[in-house]
């Protein structure tokens, strides 16, 4: 008896959201400064490469920017939502407490009956979700999964901490993952460290109808700044060895859109021309979960990244998490 193929995944499709409501360094700069400490758009674009974000309206969602984004994924893999049997958000600002974000996209499409979870890894959230969604579609529990990034951190801003509300903007990202007989997903890799959990977190909860703690988002930079870096050359590292490829094989490097230092300081540890980082951090701002299948979209929907082209994604994330995935498009 002839052994089965081994069975892999590819991404077949891509799409992004992003709220209309584009805010800039000198909009946002109006309502900071209260403290007497000048902040300005130059101030913002040096410290971080960040010129606009995008923010959703009060009544907008996380499923729904993340719906957004499924559907036009789904158009560009000519996939019939009826196809899919698997549903992964990465978000850390979903609708509600619970049911998650995932199903609440799952009833937006009009799709019944398949697996539909949330990944909770903040910034790193897209990497962990796809990691995850192609370990299931390899081992033959899924074959067409949608795979979402979606923020809306708007939400937990604090807008009196200029070091922190600059940052970050809301959109959402996704890809449709299909099962092939060719390799699509040639490795990933993700890690934690809780002994960091207090450089990057919201550390309020929700007990007996109150908040408890400060449910806004605090930073340490410095510490996030360092530990990123390190972290992000050895994962890439790790993950080329795991797929028995080199720097050299890289077409494009997607990192988590956080600061443009950390980005330029990563492709050049890894040997990357310039030309070969994707950025939209200087448009998009920090959208976390997001950044990464935003710029992926917008890098593929431009024309750069093609059929056949090697991309590696990376990111960091509170937790602290991080993790890198390598795929032929």
């Amino acid at each position: 008896m002839t052994p089965p193929l081994p069975r892999h995944s590819r991404i077949t499709g891509t799409g992004s959201f992003l709220p209309p409501n584009r805010v800039s360094n000198a909009q946002l700069a109006a309502s900071l400064g209260a403290d007497g400490i000048e902040t300005s758009d130059a101030w913002i674009v040096e410290r971080t490469g960040i010129r606009f974000r995008h923010f959703a309206e009060a009544t907008v969602t996380c499923s729904d920017l993340g719906v957004e984004a499924a559907r036009r994924a789904l158009a560009a893999a000519d996939c019939d939502p009826q196809a899919i049997d698997l549903i992964i958000v990465a978000t850390s600002t979903p609708d509600m407490v619970f049911p998650s974000a995932a199903c609440m996209v799952q009833e937006k499409l009009g799709v019944h009956g398949c697996a539909a979870f949330d990944v909770q890894a903040v910034c790193s959230g897209f990497v962990y979700a796809l990691s995850v969604a192609d370990s299931m579609i390899k081992t033959g529990l899924a074959s067409k999964a949608l795979v979402i990034g979606s923020e809306v951190f708007s939400r937990i801003l604090d807008f009196k901490d200029r070091t922190t509300c600059v940052l970050f903007g809301d959109g959402a990202g996704a890809v449709v993952l299909e099962a092939s007989d060719t390799p699509g997903i040639l490795a990933t890799e993700l890690h934690a460290d809780g002994r960091h959990v207090g450089i990057l977190c919201v550390p309020g909860t929700v007990s007996g109808g109150k908040v408890l703690g400060d449910p806004l988002l605090k930073m340490d930079g410095p510490a996030v700044f360092k530990l990123a870096v390190s972290v992000l050359d050895s994962v890439a590292r790790s993950v080329l060895a795991k797929a028995d490829r080199s720097e050299a094989d890289v077409d494009w490097l997607i990192p988590h859109q956080a600061n443009i230092r950390i980005m330029q300081s990563t492709a050049k540890k890894l040997k990357l021309a310039p030309e070969k980082l994707i950025a939209t951090v200087d448009r998009h701002g920090n959208t976390s979960a997001a950044s990464i299948p935003l710029a992926l979209d917008e890098a593929v929907r431009e024309g750069r990244i093609k059929r056949g082209d090697t991309v590696m994604l990376e990111g960091v994330g509170g937790g602290f998490t991080w993790g890198a995935a390598l795929f032929d498009l």
